[in-house]
């Protein structure tokens, strides 16, 4: 059982590929923010929120800032599970999502971070506030820091 900082992950299972690996042998730091671009994705459309739904309704969560603490190094062949949640969202303009990256053979945490994401209209580029969908579904998705924190 992997230790999760928060209660009901969303889990994306990775393995480590050689394009990952860059000079020193390990994975290279941008990889693991594709890594998490990759999960959010995933989870949003899991909740029924995909590109053809941000497409359809003009509007889209774009990042605003990135909090990574690295803490470990992952290498070629690892198996790792990445993990997000979604611990705030105001209703109005923001998202923020948390992530923890797990090794699986020694469960040893090798990532946290954490994403604020801004609502914009695809159209233009320009803050919007967030359809009552995006409202309605990341809100039921929410996950409460206070419940797990470490």
């Amino acid at each position: 059982m992997l230790d999760w900082d928060l209660s009901d992950p969303f889990v994306l299972p990775l393995t480590v590929m050689p394009d990952a690996i860059d000079d020193y042998q390990h994975v290279n730091n941008a990889e693991y923010v594709r890594w998490l671009e990759q999960i959010s994705w995933a989870h949003s459309a899991a909740l029924g929120l995909d590109l053809k739904r941000y497409q359809a309704l003009d509007r889209a969560m774009a990042v605003v800032r990135h909090e990574i603490d690295y803490l470990a190094a992952a290498r070629e062949g690892e198996q790792l599970m990445l993990a997000t949640w979604i611990v705030d969202c105001d209703g109005r303009l923001s998202l923020t999502r948390r992530f923890q990256l797990l090794r699986c053979e020694d469960k040893r945490c090798l990532l946290r971070g954490r994403t604020r994401f801004a609502c914009i209209e695809l159209s233009s580029g320009r803050p919007r506030r967030m359809p009552d969908e995006f409202t309605r579904i990341y809100r039921q998705a929410l996950c409460s820091e206070e419940a797990g924190l470490k």
